[in-house]
């Protein structure tokens, strides 16, 4: 793996049966990068960030996570990284900071350690005055916020998004994503999904997926100029024409 990568593919694929969700995909993403999946349901998004994460193997190809493969490294990959995924998973009956405590503990955190981090992150999400709130009576943008304290509590290199703002409000996904560009300013590496067009112009660079595809891969305004689009979703309906053809 080159070292200036965080993640990178070379050819990887998964097929289920006689369906091929993701087809020989090549990536390589940075440091401190946010970098976008954009692609409709169905494009093959969360099963590549599921084979990226260590939850799926891949069929063929290869690929890196924080300088480890996906192949063979995959407990050494997930201590490594914070995973949010389409799904609530956390325990709705629990009030916040039980949440926190015991996601904190599966990641190895006690004592002093897990209280400071759980004390930084409530801070940083603005929810200090919520963690006695059971976490079931939650709005969702606000559980979301809860997913993402707990996904940090670690300080993992990377963080894996699966459309983290698929049922949230437009307010509740611009504060949503003014939360993620400050962890990428403190360093950490965002690999996100989505198929909202609006945010995903707040990613550095974007890849679209089609079919299982990457059909292209640039920054937003890259893309635009790319296709002689004006917005993203001109540009996505241009490539999606493009590949029927």
């Amino acid at each position: 793996m080159n070292r200036e990568y965080t993640i990178e593919t070379r050819a990887l694929t998964k097929v289920f049966g006689a369906q091929t969700a993701v087809d020989h995909i090549n990536l390589e993403v940075a440091k401190g990068e946010i970098f976008g999946f954009l692609g409709a349901n169905g494009a093959g998004k969360t099963t590549a960030i599921r084979m990226l994460c260590g939850l799926l193997q891949p069929t063929s190809g290869s690929g890196h996570v924080a300088g480890f493969d996906i192949m063979s490294q995959t407990n050494r990959i997930r201590s490594r990284i914070g995973y949010v995924s389409q799904r609530f998973s956390l325990y709705t009956d629990l009030k916040i900071l039980d949440n926190m405590r015991l996601y904190g503990s599966l990641y190895g955190l006690s004592g002093k350690r897990l209280s400071s981090r759980i004390a930084e992150l409530s801070h940083f999400l603005e929810m200090d005055a919520l963690l006695d709130r059971v976490t079931g009576s939650l709005p969702w943008g606000w559980q979301q916020r809860l997913s993402l304290a707990c996904a940090n509590l670690h300080e993992p290199e990377i963080l894996f998004l699966d459309e983290p703002t698929g049922s949230v409000d437009p307010v509740s996904r611009r504060n949503f994503w003014a939360l993620i560009h400050q962890l990428a300013k403190a360093g950490r590496t965002i690999f996100i999904t989505t198929h909202h067009m609006d945010e995903a112009e707040y990613c550095n660079r974007l890849s679209i997926m089609i079919a299982g595809k990457i059909a292209a891969i640039d920054s937003p305004s890259g893309l635009k100029s790319m296709l002689g689009a004006t917005t993203l979703r001109e540009a996505f309906i241009r490539l999606v024409t493009k590949d029927r053809r």
